[in-house]
């Protein structure tokens, strides 16, 4: 077994940390009755280690983009989105966002939130449990 040493985390890491998992917590709560859209399958193992209980959706799963998200919007009537903000989640955002308007703006600050919270170390969803962990002086 590999013990991890306890890095006492900075003031401004617990407050960041705290900050993310309240985000991450009203995430998951919206998740119990809305699904999250994210870009790939390590996105939503990141967000199933984060707790998250309710729908996840891939985009990557061989389909066009206008296709995926003509299905989305027949089977749901709200989603939220969770792209990374890399350049190409930033396009992923504008094409899928565009073709769902009306669905998911409502949690657009959810992404937001996330982005600025962690925007100085990563770049993608899947990155948060590491980043949380470091925070809060796991790793």
């Amino acid at each position: 077994m590999v013990k991890h040493k306890k890095i006492i985390p900075t003031a401004e890491e617990s407050e960041r940390a705290e900050r993310l998992r309240g985000v991450l917590e009203a995430i998951s709560e919206v998740n119990r009755l809305v699904p999250v859209i994210v870009e790939g399958k390590r996105d939503a193992a990141a967000l199933r280690k984060l707790g998250l209980e309710g729908g996840i959706i891939t985009l990557h799963n061989g389909r066009p983009l206008y296709d995926f998200c003509e299905d989305i919007a027949v089977r749901f009537d709200r989603v939220v989105l969770l792209m990374d903000w890399d350049p190409t989640g930033e396009g992923l955002l504008r094409e899928i966002g565009g073709n769902l308007r009306g669905l998911w703006e409502e949690f657009s600050a959810f992404r937001e939130l996330l982005k600025i919270l962690c925007q100085k170390d990563i770049m993608d969803i899947e990155g948060i449990p590491k980043l949380l962990r470091r925070l809060e002086g796991e790793e």
